[in-house]
């Protein structure tokens, strides 16, 4: 092959990777006209600005603030408002009163469902400005709805519209609106907007509890221009804990809808910096482009019979946006792909092309790339950790300078393949076509039967098969016609090269480094033509040191890049003895003003309040002993009845507080009654650690617990109270963080702890 093609594949084969990311999103104008009847990016980012002002989880101040703002804009609309108020603990055991916002457009249909459009306006606790997660997700809804009835179009359905609270501690506003509001009924489908980070494109899942098939046909018909889905993504999304208020819908109300949520940008979500500044202007307008088409369709079309029993295979692919067919495919794609193949091995063996030597020759350069990348993939996160310390701090698993690292071990993957055909260039290609093809066909037959979802991973295969029968029947293929057989494989994976370890986190580059090169595979009726692939292999061993010195480079932490840090002061009032904690692996300089010797208290430690990430204290170190008020605990009953023996209690704070928790000892817990809401025998059978609730107090209000026991059960009760606000209570002079820290997320942080131990003989 002459020079000139090879650059020219190759521009072609980069070409069609940037395209591949770039039509995901539309992009964003600043300050470009948009008519009133269309959503604004603009419009809704003022929206954002206003909700994301300050920390607005529930009990914060804020969290009046905002939910009077949203209010009043629905109220500006023409849209009558209501408040859904009460006490929740959804399925965690996480207790708190929310305060649900509701407004309802009627449509001109006589019967028939409602659409229900939903996000959530609390911000996680305690430090999260909520920008992001979700201000975005209600901005999204106001500057849609506006547009819409901007139309003064009436719709055939009602449109109801719930801005959900307490999403972050447990689904709690969501669960509140479909076990007590009586508009449940009503809902045939809903929309949810959320967030999992700043940025990127906006993924569509669906929730269903039957087959898919009803709904991805009617989001086709609807057509988003910019759809972002697949269903292996929807595969994986049903297999993780990460629920949203959807989950509610569908688990407890029998309703089905779609998400819509970002995840790129991870280390912004629920911290200090999911700010307005940092939302992607993209990302913001990508969820725009979702509401506005869903909600001109779905107001008028008929959802209140959107459950089906049959799924289907669906994904993305640019110039055809959404491609669906049912799972009764599968397999005839499946076994036609293998008959073909089959097919044209007779054929090449019978010209002589194929030779089974060759063919097991072939084997050594996939196997070797698969286990060396492999390898290399999943050892890298502990590596970087190790190499890294301060990475341990960062527990969303996704780094400041994560997209670098990406970068680098796709090329290091790339390096290593090139290097194994350039080892392997003496033998024909067709040959070396045969082992990449089988590894495939074994991918897509496991697929096929315990994945179903990505089984359009079978797609590419067939332009692979094409590139196959030429290699086979022409000495000299011509090259452009092997770029566009490459480029389906291109179009269809690329992005997952990104996607894995964004959305779940470093730990999963080993799915960056095999997907890139399973695509090579893909690629190879192309590759094994070029005579460089020596040189490419050096060329991306080069690039990827580059990254690795790039990513190097922005491994400290700047005010834009700021390392999470913790700090709280501990009381046991039982002991009148106080330790400072911290869940920092590496201590930052402000952290080490208090935690001055890296001791750990191993009893502090391994049993303290609960986090998301199951994470402890790191380290601990003695502190001076404040005045602070402890919990008021009154036994209000103890008594047995029927061999059943009851326990009631009160706990009433005497501080402004955030956060209460109780954990017991072993014990079995027959029945719970925390503020009237009866906990549930699944939550009480799997209690992690013997935790029995956490209540996120507003207005100081008290605890009342009620407990059923078996009679003889000795109980003993460990209470945690705790405040976020070590750093203004006047008992502290803690100095403020420098701009280069933030309060690390996931963890109880910035404050004052009290534990409490009760005994019931």
């Amino acid at each position: 092959m002459k020079k000139t093609p090879t650059l020219l594949t190759l521009l072609l084969i980069i070409l069609a990777t940037y395209w591949s990311f770039r039509v995901l999103p539309p992009q964003y104008n600043e300050g470009e006209t948009v008519v009133e009847t269309e959503f604004s990016t603009d419009r809704a980012l003022k929206h954002v600005k206003e909700i994301s002002k300050e920390p607005h989880g529930v009990g914060f101040p804020a969290h009046t603030t905002v939910r009077n703002y949203i209010t009043a804009e629905l109220q500006k609309l023409g849209l009558e408002t209501s408040l859904q108020e009460g006490y929740t603990a959804g399925d965690w055991g996480n207790l708190s009163k929310a305060e649900n916002i509701l407004a309802r457009i009627k449509g001109s249909g006589k019967s028939g469902k409602a659409l229900l459009l939903l996000s959530h306006y609390d911000s996680n606790p305690h430090s999260s400005l909520g920008a992001s997660d979700a201000g975005s997700g209600v901005a999204t809804i106001l500057e849609g709805v506006r547009a819409f009835l901007n139309t003064n179009a009436t719709p055939k359905n009602d449109i109801i519209i719930l801005i959900s609270d307490a999403e972050e501690l447990g689904l709690n506003g969501a669960d509140l609106f479909v076990d007590k509001h009586e508009w449940l009924k009503d809902v045939g489908l809903v929309l949810n907007f959320e967030a999992r980070g700043s940025g990127g494109p906006s993924y569509m899942l669906m929730e269903t509890n039957r087959g898919n098939s009803k709904l991805i046909s009617e989001f086709i018909a609807a057509n988003p221009e910019f759809p972002v889905a697949n269903s292996l993504a929807y595969s994986i999304y049903k297999m993780l804990p990460n629920d949203t208020d959807l989950t509610v819908f569908r688990e407890d109300g029998d309703v089905e809808g779609f998400n819509f949520a970002f995840i790129d940008d991870h280390f912004d979500y629920h911290t200090q910096i999911d700010n307005y500044e940092r939302l992607d202007r993209n990302t913001l307008a990508h969820q725009g482009s979702y509401l506005m088409p869903l909600l001109a369709h779905f107001s008028n079309a008929d959802i209140s019979n959107l459950k089906s029993f049959d799924d289907n295979v669906y994904f993305n692919v640019p110039f055809f946006k959404m491609v669906s067919y049912p799972f009764s495919w599968i397999m005839p794609m499946l076994g036609i792909a293998i008959l073909v193949f089959i097919v044209l091995l007779i054929s090449g063996f019978r010209k002589k092309v194929l030779n089974v030597k060759e063919i097991l020759k072939g084997f050594i350069p996939v196997l070797f790339t698969l286990v060396v990348n492999g390898l290399v993939g999943f050892y890298s996160w502990q590596l970087l950790k190790w190499v890294y310390p301060a990475y341990n701090d960062m527990l969303h698993g996704f780094t400041y300078n994560g997209h670098a690292y990406i970068f680098a071990f796709t090329l290091f993957s790339l390096g290593t393949c090139f290097y194994a055909y350039y080892r392997f260039r003496v033998i024909k290609t067709a040959n070396l076509l045969v082992a990449p093809f089988i590894i495939w066909l074994i991918i897509c037959t496991l697929v096929a039967v315990y994945l179903k979802g990505a089984a359009f991973f079978i797609i590419p295969l067939y332009s692979f098969l094409v590139a196959f029968y030429v290699h086979i029947n022409q000495k000299n293929p011509d090259a452009f016609l092997l770029v566009f057989l490459g480029i389906p494989a291109v179009f269809i994976f690329a992005p997952f090269v990104q996607m894995f370890p964004v959305g779940l986190g470093l730990k999963m580059m080993v799915a960056s480094t095999l997907m890139t090169t399973l695509i090579f595979f893909l690629l190879l009726p192309l590759v094994t033509k070029y005579r460089k692939k020596g040189a490419l292999a050096f060329l991306s061993f080069l690039l990827f040191a580059g990254f690795m010195v790039s990513a190097h480079m922005n491994s400290g932490f700047t005010k834009d890049r700021p390392k999470p840090t913790s700090l709280l002061y501990v009381l046991d009032t039982d002991e009148n003895t106080a330790k400072w904690a911290t869940y920092e692996h590496k201590l930052s300089g402000w952290t080490s003003q208090y935690i001055t010797e890296k001791n750990t208290d191993s009893a502090l430690s391994k049993k303290t309040i609960s986090s998301k990430y199951g994470s402890k204290f790191t380290y601990t170190t003695n502190a001076p002993v404040k005045n602070i008020q402890k919990p008021t605990i009154e036994i209000q009953l103890d008594t047995v009845i029927n061999s059943v023996r009851s326990v009631r209690l009160c706990i009433t704070p005497n501080r402004p507080v955030n956060r209460l928790e109780v954990f017991t000892n072993e014990v079995d817990i027959l029945k719970a009654d925390v503020n009237g809401i009866e906990l549930s025998e699944h939550f009480l059978k799997n209690r992690y650690g013997g935790r029995l609730i956490t209540h996120y107090v507003s207005d100081k209000n008290y605890t009342d617990i009620t407990l059923d026991l078996a009679e003889g059960s000795e109980l003993e009760l460990t209470v945690y109270e705790a405040s976020n606000n070590l750093l203004k209570n006047g008992l502290f002079s803690i100095p403020p963080r420098r701009e280069d820290q933030i309060p690390m997320p996931f963890v109880l942080n910035d404050a004052i702890l009290t534990i409490q131990k009760v005994k019931f003989d």
